[in-house]
């Protein structure tokens, strides 16, 4: 019998905890090993054409390596990533710390309570370091950048809202994009001279929109050209298309952990995983971090094996109070078609930040936050289409000048105008802007398993009712300011379902093993050498966008590990 390989670290995943464990061991000389199971997407690999896009998407089964991953329960959907550096490489960029009085440490006795054992004074050090590593950059408001419409009319509808709600502030976030490189002054398409473990170049940010399906300039300060390039470059050994099947806690002296996965080969083609041989390899310390939902559902389906008992295992899920709406049909002041442009500038850029009960001056309730979110070309292309009538009509006056032309009824040779006139004004798209919300909802979902096999999630909107009518209530106000129709995401107005880009907890924090499954330093009660360190050890939402706070707790964790 072969005996399987040994490594003292074992990472799983590459996301925002992953990233962050494997940077922090490799760069002390620890020897560590990370097992991805999505694939490496350097710049310039993310697909454009329709028949490369509709194979992005996660499904190994079906023949599909690319790297969204969609999930979808009876109340809630999620959209995550399956790709090395996890969901940076789709994200919207923003790195917003969570606020101080956001911290809480309410009692426990009642579904949904939060308790924080971190306080905002422990992560600041941490938040510091990653902003360095993402060389975060706000947005520049010299020229060109100050003629991206789309933020010039959302931060003019967010101002005009706070002249009247005092709890209502504008912030223009820091982001994990480049556009000053090297010292120089903020450019367009300015090269970065930075190494990766691509090799490839790289370039600052041009403004095509398209960060949240792949950022083909390498704009983005993605984690995979940041952290992880930094880890490999150091030693570590970053294993792509690597799915982790088992976790095992050993008993006796030797290696604490054994962990079994298959590796995924796209020429392989469809047909069922099960079937795929697995590997193993053993290994000191395991450190799992998949994502809210990945390392939930690795914990609960190996929980009798790693000896993890904890009944707060599945539970204080969150969405981080994630609610997609649109200003659509935007106008101006004359009433004239107000075109925004969302596909031109970053995915978010600016954000109303809407006060907490927690933060005094006379706020209520729970607070929130509402950002511009824009979407890439293809997407307006797509957006167009979805009026099908229109464009038949424009094309019969197209049809008709042809026939006249054929008959003889028309000797003017020119095309041009009628050709023209057949796109449009282009306006359906131009003049809508999405607007994506997040905040403090209650964290009260649960998540198990159906059939010791599927992840179910068991969550109701009852206690987050208040939140999601107020953060509703406000995207609707910025809507209007903006001269728009207000439309709810679809999902959430037809079919009674949340879509989530931020699932959070599975595997609370908390002091105590009562009271979570982990310590505050991500390290399994119970379970020695276990570390989980993603957002599922979050005991409730950020408010703001959570990869900052992610990364920030697994940095604290791995300062606290490497000082043991």
């Amino acid at each position: 019998m072969t005996r399987p390989e040994h490594v003292e670290n074992l990472v799983v995943g590459s996301g925002f905890g992953g990233a962050v464990a494997a940077y922090r061991l490799a760069d002390a000389g620890r020897p560590v090993r990370v097992l991805e199971r999505g694939g490496a997407l350097p710049p310039g690999a993310f697909p454009r054409a329709p028949h490369l896009l509709r194979r992005n998407f996660w499904d190994p089964s079906a023949g599909l390596y690319g790297m969204w991953n969609v999930w979808f329960f009876k109340r809630y959907g999620a959209l995550v990533s399956s790709c090395v550096g996890g969901g940076s490489l789709i994200y919207a960029n923003v790195l917003l710390r969570k606020d101080e009085r956001w911290f809480v440490t309410e009692e426990p006795g009642r579904p949904g309570y939060e308790r924080w054992p971190v306080t905002r004074a422990d992560l600041d050090p941490h938040y510091d370091e990653v902003l360095r590593q993402l060389d975060a950059q706000v947005y520049p408001q010299v020229a060109p950048y100050t003629a991206t419409e789309k933020v010039n009319a959302f931060r003019a509808a967010v101002r005009r809202l706070a002249d009247r709600d005092r709890a209502i502030t504008l912030e223009a976030p820091p982001l994990a994009v480049t556009f000053a490189a090297g010292g120089g002054p903020p450019l367009p398409g300015a090269p970065i001279d930075l190494p990766n473990m691509y090799g490839g170049a790289r370039r600052t940010c041009v403004l095509c929109g398209e960060c949240i399906v792949g950022c083909n300039h390498g704009s983005k300060n993605t984690l995979d050209l940041t952290y992880l390039s930094r880890a490999t470059a150091k030693g570590a050994d970053l294993r792509p298309l690597s799915e982790v099947r088992t976790l095992r806690r050993l008993a006796g002296g030797g290696p604490r952990f054994e962990v079994t996965y298959v590796v995924h080969d796209p020429a392989r083609g469809p047909g069922p995983t099960a079937d795929l041989p697995t590997r193993t390899v053993t290994c000191d310390r395991l450190i799992v971090a998949a994502g809210a939902l990945g390392s939930t559902y690795l914990l609960l389906r190996n929980r009798a094996a790693l000896g993890l008992d904890s009944p707060h295992l599945g539970t204080r899920f969150s969405g981080n109070g994630d609610l997609l709406s649109f200003a659509l049909a935007c106008r101006d002041e004359g009433k004239r078609p107000y075109r925004v442009d969302p596909t031109h500038g970053p995915a978010i850029t600016s954000a109303l930040r809407h006060a907490d009960a927690l933060d005094g001056a006379g706020a209520h309730g729970r607070g929130f936050y509402v950002q511009d979110a824009g979407f890439p070309t293809h997407l307006a292309w797509l957006a167009e289409g979805m009026n099908p009538v229109g464009f038949l009509a424009r094309g019969l006056t197209l049809v008709r000048r042809m026939l006249r032309k054929l008959f003889g009824g028309d000797d003017d040779p020119d095309l041009s105008r009628e050709i023209s006139d057949v796109f449009g004004s282009g306006d359906l798209a131009a003049t809508m802007l999405p607007l994506l919300g997040m905040g403090r909802d209650v964290p009260d979902g649960t998540l198990g398993l159906r059939k010791d096999r599927y992840l179910e999630l068991h969550w109701s909107r009852a206690r987050s009712a208040d939140f999601f009518d107020r953060l509703e209530a406000t995207s609707r106000q910025l809507a209007e300011e903006l001269g728009g129709t207000f439309v709810l995401n679809p999902t959430s107005k037809l079919f009674k379902r949340l879509i989530t880009v931020h699932p959070l907890g599975g595997a609370p924090m908390g002091e105590r093993a009562d009271g979570g499954v982990v310590d505050s330093f991500g390290a399994a009660f119970g379970c020695d050498g276990l570390h989980v360190l993603d957002g599922s050890i979050l005991p409730g939402p950020v408010g703001p966008n959570p990869a900052l706070t992610i990364a920030a707790v697994a940095d604290r964790a791995m300062t606290r590990l490497l000082a043991g």
